[in-house]
């Protein structure tokens, strides 16, 4: 009974190990970032809509870090579709002009949430249609480009 227990745990472990994203691969890199951009996102939003108290200096830094994440998931996406149980849909690599112009706008909008952080005091108020924007262009490219 014992010899049986070990031989199915084993078996459990390794078809689970095989299912694992490799940190290390492009498909890895750009969830690992993207579950970042989310969180921080979901943070910044929270604040906004009280889900979260308004604390105008951790925004302004939340901001600045989903800047920086808004540039870097792009370089993990290769030329050719690569394996692994990617969320992405085939037209991300089919329509790469349309896909980039939407990381492009994605960037944009990020880089002027960051502007306007930079006048203090931060009102919770003056942010919301920047944060607005945000989430609008991250709804736009998830809506032609992600599996759901």
């Amino acid at each position: 009974m014992f010899k049986r227990l070990t031989v199915v745990l084993l078996a459990t472990l390794t078809l689970t190990a095989c299912e694992r994203v490799d940190p290390n691969s492009p498909l890895g890199q750009r969830k690992a970032i993207f579950k970042d951009m989310l969180k921080t996102s979901e943070d910044l939003g929270g604040m906004l809509r009280g889900r979260l108290p308004f604390d105008g200096a951790r925004f302004a830094e939340g901001a600045v870090k989903l800047d920086t994440l808004a540039h870097e998931p792009w370089q993990h996406f290769p030329q050719a579709r690569d394996g692994g149980d990617s969320s992405a849909r085939p037209e991300v690599w089919e329509r790469q002009a349309r896909f980039h112009d939407l990381a492009r706008q994605l960037e944009s909008v990020t880089g002027e949430l960051v502007g306007v952080t930079r006048s203090q005091p931060l009102d919770a108020a003056g942010l919301k249609a920047p944060m607005d924007r945000v989430e609008a262009a991250c709804k736009a490219c998830h809506t032609e480009f992600r599996n759901h």
